[in-house]
């Protein structure tokens, strides 16, 4: 990986944008580097390029025209073991997180929403921060997961290993999924799932097929089975079908983004929640990033997006680490508190 890092440096003392990213599962290495440290912005899901959404706002996108493209076969020069340090338990944090789910579940016994997504941010001071071998940590850790390291100079520097696709898209066929409930992996994937956790990832799924009948035909949907993401797994439904002539990517996009499994359900009246009581902005975390109309690795014509979960900001020495679960009426603030915890170990582990 060592020549697509030259570039990364180089790009880097330049000030100029780039991102370096792996698909699930696969063993290249992608690359894609602005020419100019201009800000372009998608409006209507119709450019060709790499896309970075934030939650609320407009994407910023590296347009295919303005990039060079580099590959690399993905090996490792480095073995690294599963180490997460020791965590003290920010009390002060704690008892913000939980009145905030508390005010969450007051909301939902009252009738305003079914369900909503609360998170936190996470501040992990680094003595040191080394992007490269950060980023092959993770590629390490996280082999099924979308892993990235993005950049532009008037944004800032964002990593992650998401799990969780917001669409797949060539031609008129597309895929999604509904991924919600969370548990921690002890080395089987044969669980048991809660009432709370199934109905979580109901919502998720019932919402997508629903708002997208309108816009798409030949749905269909798996039964819900059990994900692995690095140390988590999580309840899935893969949905897939066809676009309908009249529709388009950017009305389909719009319709599951933000999807339930990270906003809530009714969307906008949690989404109105989440901007009025979190008390922090969100930034990219929970937004999505990837391919826009063009497949990086064979030139086609597709899209292929993911939702920007397992995420980190570094700023200097820091790295801000963005977490949150899905509350409904049964779930317990104390309880929640401690999933973002098991969350957070994600990026710490990289870390």
């Amino acid at each position: 990986m060592k020549s697509l890092f030259e570039k990364v440096h180089l790009h880097q003392r330049l000030n100029l944008p780039y991102v370096v990213y792996r698909k699930p599962n696969s063993k290249t290495l992608i690359g894609v580097f602005q020419n100019n440290d201009h800000l372009y912005f998608s409006e209507n899901f119709t450019e060709k390029g790499f896309v970075f959404a934030p939650f609320d706002g407009t994407p910023v996108i590296f347009p295919l025209d303005k990039t060079e493209v580099i590959y690399n076969s993905i090996y490792f020069e480095h073995e690294f073991e599963s180490h997460i340090s020791d965590e003290t338990e920010n009390l002060f944090e704690k008892e913000a997180f939980v009145t905030l789910v508390k005010k969450g579940v007051f909301a939902i016994r009252r009738g305003e929403f079914s369900k909503v997504v609360l998170s936190r941010k996470e501040i992990v001071n680094l003595d040191s921060f080394d992007m490269q071998l950060t980023f092959e940590r993770m590629l390490q850790l996280y082999p099924s997961a979308f892993c990235y390291c993005w950049f532009h100079p008037k944004v800032g520097t964002w990593m992650g290993a998401t799990p969780e696709k917001l669409i797949q898209a060539e031609g008129d066929v597309f895929n999604t999924m509904s991924l919600a409930g969370t548990q921690t992996y002890e080395g089987t994937e044969v669980v048991f799932w809660k009432e709370k956790e199934k109905e979580e990832q109901e919502f998720v799924t019932e919402f997508i097929l629903e708002n997208l009948k309108s816009h798409a035909f030949n749905i269909s949907a798996s039964n819900p089975y059990t994900s692995r993401a690095g140390n988590l797994l999580h309840l899935r439904t893969d949905v897939e079908g066809i676009i309908n002539d009249d529709s388009n990517l950017k009305k389909v996009i719009d319709i599951l983004h933000p999807t339930p499994a990270v906003c809530g359900l009714p969307k906008f009246t949690a989404k109105d929640f989440i901007l009025k009581f979190e008390g922090y902005d969100r930034e990219f975390y929970t937004g999505f990033l990837g391919e826009l109309n063009h497949n990086f690795g064979n030139d086609d014509n597709a899209t292929d997006i993911f939702v920007n979960l397992r995420c980190m900001k570094i700023i200097m020495n820091q790295a801000q680490l963005f977490i949150g679960c899905g509350i409904t009426k049964d779930s317990n603030p104390e309880a929640e508190w401690e999933e973002t915890r098991n969350k957070s170990k994600t990026m710490r582990r990289v870390l």
